[in-house]
């Protein structure tokens, strides 16, 4: 696959994020788990528990001179499960410390809107942003890298995971999957390494929402269309 196939078939991402924090991501841009942890200082045991142990509810964190931030929780993925589906010697910590790294992108609106829906999230207000892809494969294409499945669940059917599970775009096998997957469930999610410090400058809407309601626009950059709604 080509960055140009990718962008054009998938010209928009999505992210959710927590409620309220798109003026900090706007300010200080996307930050995974770890870009979070070092930036916060964070460091032994403590950073463990949330780094490379299974998070079972919210972690907060905090640092003299910043605004405190919330990491979310791992409720979808159990060690038990991933024990069985690990691949390459892999163990669940070492699952949770690559998860950790990177910072996530859907690339199906309806994955979206299935997570929003899920018993953990769909009471609580969410905040999700709709993305510009061609910005981002610009500034970040060597960082970038794409999965076929939901690498953050064990739900139901855990599939196999391990070291080739987060390819780069030219690796990635989107012509053969294509024979039988539709667009939605060819390419699921796409990860940049560490931190997106810049999103705001792809991002092109952003939306509150709660379950399957978009309650209302929080921001619309000058570059949007109207096909950048998020309607459920």
């Amino acid at each position: 696959m080509s960055p140009d196939d990718l962008v054009a078939r998938y010209p928009r991402l999505y992210h959710m994020a927590h409620q309220g924090s798109w003026p900090a991501i706007r300010e200080h841009g996307l930050l995974s788990t770890k870009a979070l942890l070092d930036l916060y200082q964070v460091v032994g045991p403590d950073r463990g528990a949330v780094e490379t142990a299974r998070r079972p509810a919210l972690a907060h964190i905090s640092r003299p001179g910043l605004p405190g931030a919330t990491i979310r929780d791992q409720k979808p993925m159990s060690d038990s499960a991933l024990r069985k589906c690990l691949q390459d010697g892999l163990e669940p910590s070492d699952w949770y410390k690559i998860l950790n790294g990177y910072s996530y992108f859907w690339l199906s609106p309806g994955r979206v809107r299935k997570l929003l829906q899920a018993r953990a999230y769909r009471d609580s207000l969410q905040t999700v942003l709709v993305l510009d892809t061609a910005g981002l494969v610009t500034r970040y294409e060597k960082r970038i890298r794409l999965s076929a499945i939901n690498s953050g669940s064990t739900i139901r059917n855990a599939l196999p995971r391990g070291l080739k599970t987060f390819l780069p775009i030219a690796e990635f096998p989107f012509a053969e999957r294509a024979k039988r997957r539709a667009l939605a469930d060819n390419v699921v999610e796409l990860v940049i390494d560490h931190s997106v410090p810049d999103v705001a400058t792809s991002v092109r809407t952003v939306w509150e929402v709660r379950g399957p309601d978009v309650l209302r626009e929080i921001y619309r950059s000058p570059q949007a269309t109207l096909s950048d709604g998020f309607g459920c």
